[in-house]
């Protein structure tokens, strides 16, 4: 997978659109995705990794909250269909998330999109 500086201007311009166009009036899916940095892009894969904040997580735990999870992986999700060339990424039918472990607040995790296989995956960079 390229790195964001040696991956294609052109997915890198959707990919902005995409964020300026949606994220612009969606006060929640701004507020999860902040902080939110593509590492590496290419044709139906984006990898991204992602500082957890305190304000995603319960004050209780300090675990990364169900909602907050959910709500990542359908937005980097979407927008790894831009990788594709899609100019658009259309609607969640379904989404599926197994929480196999938690995500601590203040640790850097790495999240992996492929829309060809739809498997996305999370783990924590050391």
């Amino acid at each position: 997978m390229a790195k964001l500086e040696g991956g294609s201007k052109d997915v890198y311009e959707a990919m902005q659109r995409w964020h300026n166009r949606s994220l612009g009036h969606r006060l929640y899916d701004a507020f999860t995705v902040a902080g939110l940095r593509v590492e590496a892009i290419e044709p139906g894969r984006l990898l991204c990794s992602f500082m957890v904040p305190p304000r995603l997580t319960s004050s209780a735990s300090n675990r990364m909250h169900g909602g907050a999870v959910a709500s990542l992986v359908d937005l980097v999700g979407s927008a790894v269909i831009f990788t594709g060339g899609s100019p658009v990424t259309g609607v969640s039918l379904d989404i599926t998330v197994s929480y196999l472990g938690a995500a601590h607040a203040n640790v850097r995790y790495e999240y992996m999109s492929s829309s060809v296989s739809c498997i996305y995956s999370l783990r924590k960079l050391i």
